[in-house]
Parts: C-alpha cells; structure tokens; sequence
C-alpha cells in the first residue's frame, strides 16, 4: 500500500513533535565537573543530574546524593545503573519528584576520615562538597529536601553519614550497604582486610587487632547500638539488600538493632545478589521512598 504524501508529512510531523517531546522530558546530566578540596587538597569530581524542566524553570530543587560503590567512580549509577533514564521516567510518571541527584566521586575512601588522617573524606564531604555545591545549583539547601543514598561501599557510606550527621539528611537508601558485624571483621582473611578494609581502618592488623577505635567509631551495628531511639529517629530509612548478597548478614542485623530499638525503617530483601541489576531494578523504589520523605 502506497501512503500519499500529505500523510508522509503528517507522520513525519509527528515523529517530530515526539523526539522533542521526550527531550524536553529528559534531564540534563553534567559529567567531570570538580570541586576544589582545601581538606584533601584536590579537586574532586563528580557527576550531577539535573532534572528536565531544571533550565525552564527557576525553582529550586531536592537533592539526593548518590553514592557509588567500590572499584566504580562518580560515573557508577550513571554508565551501568543508568540513573538519568530510570529518574526521567519515575519523574514524567510522576513516581518520584523532580530533584536532583549528584554523584560524588570517592575513589576507595568508604566515605569516612582514615584511620591515619591522610585521606578525610568524611570531613571534606559534610563540610566542603555539600555547601559547595548546594552554592552552585539551585538546590533546597535544606535537612527536609536533603537526602542520601548509595550501593555496597556508598550503602556504608549512606549509613555513616545519615546515622552521624541525622540533622543533615531527611532520609536515607542503603541498598546492599557494606555493613559488618564485629566476628565478621576478625575472622576476615587477611587479602580480603588489606584490601580494602585495611587501607582506611588500619593496615597490617589481624583477628582482634582489628576492632580499633577506628574500627568502632565507624562501625555502623556499634554507632546504632550507642545512639538512643530519638536520635536514630530522626532520619527515614530505606534498607534493600538481596538474598544471596554476601552482604545480607550485616543487612539483617541492621535491621534487628533498629527493630530492637523500636526505630521505623523498610527493610527490603529481594531475590537477588550483589549486582546491577538489583540496584537498577531497586532504585526507582529507593527515591519514591526518598521523595515522599521530601513532602514531609
């Protein structure tokens, strides 16, 4: 069947006036932007996405900060967890709402002050990077529009900086969070506490030499054991791990303690392990959970 032309046209129109329609729909992403670090004197980067109507509107925005993982950088959640199609989606569907979500990069740090005080990027993060750019983009620069969350070492890193600095964050999305009990880090074989473990809690420590006061001062099951009810109450916890992660110990006691203490939390376990595909498939939930948090 032959389609005249006046029908070509209209077609053509249409498919037109649809790529524009879904690039107006599509966030914008800025990669290898940078920070300047007088606390770890460097200039950081990190990768920021910004929401599609961001540049057509003068709003200001709530943002989520998202942690990468180890061995992966601030492009992580951008090149294989595909961030901006999963939130351009959830924000045109109307799952999540429209914020913005930055993607520092933290190189194998664990989000926290090593132990030899070379490398404090715990102190850098809360004190430099979060003011930084909160001066920079159109931001709600405040706790109720501010949260964090983050996958295996950015899921620690979720945890540390939510469950210490609870007056910053309204809410927070470990998902497969790198959390472990005291007899898991004894017994660790030593290729596996050299690296990474030891390079930021201590270096050439065995069995019980390892529980320092590093160790405890970062120990999630330790910090949520000494803070009281009130205190750990004042973050909203999303907490996500699979099944068959190697991580789901430490997951599952989180999630006693917490219940123990009486403290409301999602404790989500999927079918699943220590992958991608749990945290693409997991982080659409884990901002809808973020966003109703910002409509507090």
């Amino acid at each position: 069947m032959q389609i005249s032309k006046p029908l070509r046209l209209c077609i053509g129109m249409l498919l037109l006036l649809s790529t524009q329609l879904q690039a107006r729909q599509s966030g914008k992403v800025l990669e290898s932007r940078t920070l300047n670090s007088t606390i770890l004197g460097k200039a950081v980067r990190y990768t920021i996405y910004l929401p599609a109507d961001y540049e057509s509107s003068e709003r200001y925005y709530p943002v989520v900060y998202l942690l990468h993982g180890y061995t992966d950088n601030d492009m992580g959640w951008l090149q294989f967890g595909e961030i901006n199609r999963y939130a351009d989606k959830a924000i045109a569907e109307g799952t999540i709402p429209p914020m913005i979500i930055v993607m520092p990069n933290a190189d194998s740090s664990f989000y926290i002050n090593s132990f030899d005080g070379k490398q404090p990027y715990e102190d850098f993060f809360i004190t430099e990077f979060i003011p930084g750019i909160e001066k920079t983009y159109r931001i709600r620069s405040a706790k109720q529009f501010r949260a964090v969350a983050g996958l295996s070492m950015g899921g620690y890193g979720t945890l540390i900086y939510s469950l210490k600095h609870p007056d910053m964050f309204a809410a927070a999305a470990p998902l497969s969070a790198a959390v472990f009990d005291d007899s898991t880090i004894v017994n660790m074989p030593q290729p596996g506490w050299n690296v990474p473990l030891g390079r930021v809690y201590g270096t050439d420590l065995k069995g019980k030499q390892r529980l320092t006061s590093t160790w405890y001062a970062n120990s999630i099951l330790k910090i949520v054991e000494k803070k009281s009810a009130a205190e750990l109450k004042k973050v909203r916890y999303w907490i996500d791990c699979g099944d068959d992660d190697f991580l789901i110990k430490g997951n599952c006691l989180l999630h006693i303690a917490l219940t123990e203490k009486q403290v409301p939390h999602e404790f989500r376990v999927r079918d699943g392990v220590h992958d991608w595909n749990y945290w693409r498939s997991g982080i659409v939930d884990a901002l809808q959970f973020i966003g109703k948090s910002f409509h507090q």
